[in-house]
């Protein structure tokens, strides 16, 4: 969609995923996080994170995600680990934190609820900022906020069914729903200012709600600032000149990859389309991006979290903003209709989805595009 004459718009991947033992079992990442530059601990114990620079094509982004993870799964294979693109564990009793302060005063805000957050894996994809057009994609951004039906990769929580999304679920409605303001979908924005107004007021928030919790001010202020202070799926991130969009589950690779390069797809059309906010409907065509409202938008998001791909109404709206929806295969859909699931079968689940990344990364084939 872009020009010839464009500027390439670097985009970069953040994944997360649980590390298990070669019986299935949640394990500390031990040395896994020497193996590849980009790899790091999460809060939690059990899961890892690995990061890709920012790369300028799809091409650039796929090469150095799938080396990065398949550097740590050769590593992986020494110690009988694997790593499991699966967006909860589906089934395990106590998941435990690693220490620190920022996740200390996270749990005296959120209380009990915080728990929901320990069960989460998830995918966030940033993509450059376009001067002058940084709102418009903000915008673009919340309105494709029903793509993370793309690549749920769990509906359990604890053995039992939640949700196609369930690490949507457990964010946004359970987790965070003491504190709306910073879990959710935020609405669309006017401008940077507008942007910056309502992060100042939601870390105010945010602050005083960890005063009243027993934390004082400068521990707060040294472990958040109003950028970090807040959980909302799509971001305008001043530190890396990014939009952050952070809704997609783990997932297979290949299918991360593939979402990202949509992302990026659309704010190159960004240049060469009019935009505006209007109806229910929503399209991207040659010539314009229509933006539903957002009162829309979020029926198609909530659709996408309890229904997924299944909802013949976010398949339609994922289509008309130019998804090619039959090319993913979300996890979700795979392993539904499971009734309860107990300990033992969630061990096999996550072996199983563990050879199965192992094999979208090293059977893995150029991509067409860029």
């Amino acid at each position: 969609m872009s020009t010839p004459e464009s500027e390439p718009i670097r985009r970069s991947i953040e994944v997360e995923y649980w590390v298990i033992d070669d019986e299935g079992r949640l394990v500390e990442p031990a040395d896994l996080v020497e193996a590849s530059p980009g790899v790091e601990r999460e809060f939690v114990e059990p899961l890892l994170e690995i990061k890709t620079t920012p790369c300028e094509t799809t091409a650039a982004l796929r090469d150095e995600l799938f080396d990065r993870i398949e550097r740590v799964l050769d590593r992986a294979d020494e110690l009988d680990r694997g790593l499991v693109p699966l967006a909860t564990p589906i089934n395990h009793d106590e998941i435990r934190d690693r220490p620190s302060d920022r996740t200390r005063i996270q749990d005296r805000v959120i209380g009990d609820e915080f728990e929901y957050v320990r069960h989460c894996a998830g995918t966030h994809i940033h993509v450059e900022q376009q001067p002058g057009r940084e709102i418009d994609q903000l915008n673009a951004f919340i309105a494709l906020d029903p793509a993370l039906a793309l690549v749920n990769s769990s509906p359990y929580f604890r053995g039992r069914y939640l949700a196609s999304g369930a690490r949507s679920k457990l964010y946004r409605w359970m987790a965070y729903d003491g504190v709306p303001h910073q879990g959710r979908l935020w609405p669309y924005a006017d401008d940077a200012d507008e942007w910056t107004r309502r992060l100042e007021r939601r870390y105010e928030e945010f602050v005083t709600a960890a005063i009243e919790a027993g934390v004082d001010r400068a521990t707060i202020e040294s472990n958040f600032d109003p950028e970090s202070a807040v959980w909302t799926p799509v971001q305008l991130r001043k530190t890396f000149s990014t939009v952050e969009w952070r809704s997609p589950d783990t997932a297979l690779p290949s299918q991360v990859v593939r979402l990202a390069d949509r992302l990026a797809e659309v704010v190159a059309h960004l240049e060469d389309a009019e935009i505006r906010i209007e109806g229910q409907s929503g399209a991207i065509t040659a010539d314009e991006i229509v933006l539903p409202e957002f009162d829309a938008v979020i029926e198609y998001v909530n659709a996408a979290i309890r229904e997924g791909l299944a909802s013949e109404a976010v398949r339609s709206y994922l289509e008309r903003m130019g998804f090619d929806v039959a090319a993913y295969e979300p996890i979700s859909h795979e392993i539904d209709g499971r009734g309860p699931v107990d300990l033992e079968e969630a061990r096999q689940l996550r072996l199983e989805y563990a050879d199965r990344l192992e094999r979208d990364v090293r059977q893995a084939r150029p991509l067409s595009g860029d």
